[in-house]
């Protein structure tokens, strides 16, 4: 992908028929190359964190769990985080914890007086290089 001002948001994919691009509150109007990576990476990310709590919902209410002894435990999921054990937990949050520190400093320029809130200039949002089975297009 290369930046196309004469595009809306830059050229970045992800126009859906029947609406092609869709902006109805005008956020990307006047925004420049840097806002526009901005509130795509957030959008990619925020995707990404409603799918895995999507995911961790089902598994939590429907399958059977390592934390609970590989058995099914019939409660709701958002009763379930306090009775998982810490060190249970620890690893999960660790894992978060050092994923999210990759991918602030694959994509985002260290924090200064006239960098705030800035991407790297060859970082494509949400790509964080890892892609094991290849669907990345």
């Amino acid at each position: 992908w290369s930046a196309d001002a004469a595009l809306p948001c830059y050229g970045l994919p992800g126009t859906v028929s029947p609406l092609g691009f869709f902006d109805p509150l005008g956020f990307t109007k006047d925004a420049d190359l840097n806002t526009v990576k901005r509130l795509r990476e957030a959008e990619i990310m925020h995707g990404r964190v409603a799918m895995m709590a999507t995911v961790g919902y089902l598994i939590g209410e429907s399958t059977p769990t390592i934390a609970y002894g590989m058995d099914v435990h019939h409660t709701i999921a958002n009763s379930q985080l306090p009775e998982i054990p810490a060190t249970v937990l620890f690893p999960f949050f660790l894992a978060i914890n050092i994923s999210e520190s990759v991918r602030a400093n694959t994509g985002w320029v260290e924090p200064g007086p006239d960098s705030l809130f800035t991407l790297r200039e060859k970082y494509y949002p949400g790509d964080i290089g890892f892609d094991p089975i290849g669907l990345k297009p």
